[in-house]
């Protein structure tokens, strides 16, 4: 079986190779680039699997970086680490299309724990069907909805959270569960993180109006249609 490689891209020189041996060491294949430029590069010469991006980092940011990956492909996990912890940061990244992040300082373990997650849920979502939502299609491993002839592209985030719905379907979501599968914690964060994200699968299934996405206050969310 061929190594999953990660793109990690970390400007402190010693964080890095602490980073790159730990994963190292539990058979990944890992390409350290010390600036957002040299990842970029990175990143369309070797087809790596899942990302590991600072966000403080000299010529290009890992939310520039991660903003301009997600132009081209939707698909592709990304981690953030950061030294940042207000909430409109975080939401920010999550915004941007990042699946996970994790506030420096961190255990090594933790951030293994966090990988093998996301690359689990990129191998379900390869092997999901399309799965229809009242009047909508949904199509998972493209991560499109459709309604008649009207198509949304949805990010990976959205996509993930939608799917857990309609596999609940009538069944009201953990709050607690369903932040700790997706976002690998269920602090403030992520929890006001996953209230935007509701928000806005409301929007884009309005045209069905039988659909309804319900807050369970204290429990989680139900879909309805």
């Amino acid at each position: 079986m061929s190594k999953i490689t990660i793109l990690l891209a970390e400007d402190e020189p010693a964080l890095g190779q602490i980073i790159k041996e730990s994963l190292e060491t539990r058979d990944f294949n890992v390409l350290l680039c010390k600036n957002g430029h040299i990842a970029m590069d990175v990143y369309h010469n070797a087809s790596p699997e899942i990302l590991v991006l600072d966000v403080m980092m000299p010529k290009k940011d890992g939310f520039t970086l991660a903003k301009e990956i997600r132009a081209i492909d939707d698909a592709i996990p990304i981690i953030f680490l950061t030294a940042k912890s207000q909430t409109k940061d975080v939401v920010e990244g999550f915004n941007i299309g990042g699946n996970d992040y994790l506030k420096k300082p961190f255990s090594m373990e933790e951030l293994i724990v966090r990988i093998h997650n996301l690359l689990q849920r990129t191998s379900i979502q390869k092997t999901s069907e399309i799965l229809k939502i009242g009047q909508y299609s949904f199509d998972f491993p493209k991560q499109i909805l459709h309604f008649n002839e009207h198509k949304q592209q949805l990010t990976h985030r959205e996509s993930h959270l939608l799917f857990h719905l309609v596999q609940n379907k009538n069944k009201v979501l953990d709050r607690s569960l369903i932040l700790n599968k997706l976002w690998g914690t269920d602090d403030f964060f992520t929890a006001r993180s996953m209230d935007v994200f509701i928000t806005k699968l409301r929007k884009k299934l309005k045209k069905d109006e039988s659909i309804q996405i319900i807050n369970v206050r204290g429990f989680g969310y139900k879909l309805v249609f």
